[in-house]
């Protein structure tokens, strides 16, 4: 998939014609990202957005004692920053690059005026704040009423459904996550989360591989993940 195609994704630039979009594109700034660098850190000063082109970032908070959480693993044609356009402030949570990683960035003036000259754009926003809403009640729920293999399977499906590539053998998911950051993502120990996922491959539900993960059984991981 080309660098267009890519970022055609975004709801930036879903709503635009192709003129406007190629328009938009060539007005971005290329960010280009080592493996672990951090791209902000919470509580710096917001005032751009960034869509990823290619690899993975992952954006988390830290509590005061030392303890992280990740709150998303971000992918190609995946838009981030936004909310600082409404709500002009510091960061929320720090965005790291989980692999090496190239981005565009746009700044929030220059994103007002294409919301002043294609008000569809701001739908596609708004439709982007809705989503972002709704994931983080659904994530609320999940640890409130959800096990830890629940959240587990739950996570590996999202995974799989934005990184997963199908091959004979099954869903390969090459989600780049360490055993820690795994955990951090769905909340809970690594122990306990390598518990679940040991229960899983048990099954043959899936295969383990380092940072990766095979999905064998499709029907039944969706089924505990609910």
């Amino acid at each position: 998939m080309n660098d267009d195609s890519v970022v055609r994704l975004a709801p930036l630039f879903s709503a635009l014609d192709d003129d406007a979009a190629a328009s938009l594109h060539a007005s971005m700034t290329t960010v280009r990202l080592l493996k672990g660098d951090d791209l902000f850190k919470e509580g710096d000063d917001g005032d751009r957005l960034y869509v990823v082109v290619e690899g993975k970032l992952k954006l988390g908070t830290s509590s005061g004692d030392g303890r992280e959480n990740l709150l998303s693993i971000l992918g190609p044609g995946e838009m981030f920053g936004e909310l600082s356009l409404f709500d002009p402030g510091p960061r929320t949570a720090t965005a790291t690059a989980v692999t090496d990683a190239r981005l565009l960035s746009l700044a929030n003036d220059q994103v007002i005026g294409w919301v002043t000259r294609h008000p569809q754009v701001s739908l596609q926003l708004l439709g982007r704040l809705a989503q972002r809403l709704r994931r983080t009640n659904e994530v609320l729920a999940d640890l409130v009423f959800s096990d830890v293999p629940g959240r587990v399977a739950k996570a590996l499906m999202d995974l799989g459904s934005r990184f997963g590539v199908q091959k004979d053998d099954g869903l390969h998911v090459n989600h780049d996550l360490t055993q820690e950051e795994l955990a951090q993502l769905v909340g809970a120990s690594r122990e306990t989360v390598n518990k679940a996922l040991a229960d899983f491959a048990a099954r043959g539900w899936v295969r383990l591989e380092p940072r990766a993960v095979v999905v064998l059984d499709f029907e039944r991981l969706s089924k505990r993940g609910r």
